[in-house]
């Protein structure tokens, strides 16, 4: 049965690093540097438990609305997501090999599923098959899809002459917004299961949209794509 559960932990990540490969239509990444990418997601997931377990205990959350998003948005969404930013900004940022916009999302999207996968597996491990089949429809994606944002304005940011900071803080804080209304939701209403519904799957519909939008506006904007002249879009 265990081999099962780890199956289902890690079964979904690897699936959506997959899906994220292939949406890379005009220059793949070099392999060797997206699974470091993945593996310093997982190792990334260490100070960011660790520092929430630590926020947690020192400053305890009561059942009050305004302390469950202090829980949300700062222990939980702000130090999970600046952690895998660490990885994405002070790891893949510098990579010869990250040389179009998209690659901000490729790299972003490996490091919150390696994340994610850890994260999985020990959740899974300790609540078993129903937990498992739960968070690989919800979880996960999740996870992808506040990669995707924070990996579009890194990428965005990269490309820019001039200032990089604004879009740089709009990819972290738009994972970090994103992440923390999901969680909010998850947390509040976690004994109201139709807010819990409605809160968190809307959070995950919406991030799907704009993960969606951001891939595509992305490659249609690619240096590398072939024969067709370069449409600017504007940024989402």
């Amino acid at each position: 049965m265990i081999f099962i559960l780890l199956a289902l932990a890690i079964a979904p990540g690897l699936a959506i690093c997959v899906y994220i490969f292939f949406k890379d239509k005009f220059e793949k990444e070099p392999l060797h540097v997206l699974a470091k990418c993945f593996f310093l997601g997982v190792f990334s997931a260490l100070p960011a438990l660790g520092l929430g377990e630590l926020a947690d205990y020192f400053f305890p959350i009561t059942n009050t609305s305004a302390s469950i998003a202090l829980d949300a948005f700062v222990y939980i969404a702000f130090m999970e997501e600046f952690c895998k930013y660490a990885v994405l900004r002070g790891y893949a940022y510098n990579k010869p090999s990250f040389n179009e916009p998209y690659d901000g999302i490729m790299y972003s999207v490996m490091i919150a599923m390696g994340f994610a996968t850890i994260e999985n597996i020990i959740y899974v491990l300790e609540n078993g098959l129903l937990v498992a089949i739960v968070r690989m429809l919800t979880a996960v994606p999740a996870h992808a899809t506040f990669g995707i944002l924070m990996g579009y304005y890194v990428g965005l940011a990269k490309f820019k002459s001039g200032n990089k900071l604004p879009y740089l803080l709009l990819g972290l804080f738009s994972a970090i917004f994103l992440h923390g209304i999901y969680d909010f939701c998850l947390i509040m209403y976690v004994d109201k299961y139709q807010f819990l519904l409605f809160g968190a799957l809307l959070s995950l519909i919406s991030g799907l949209f704009l993960s969606k939008k951001a891939i595509a506006l992305h490659n249609q904007n690619s240096p590398f794509k072939p024969n067709e002249v370069q449409t600017t879009k504007q940024p989402l």
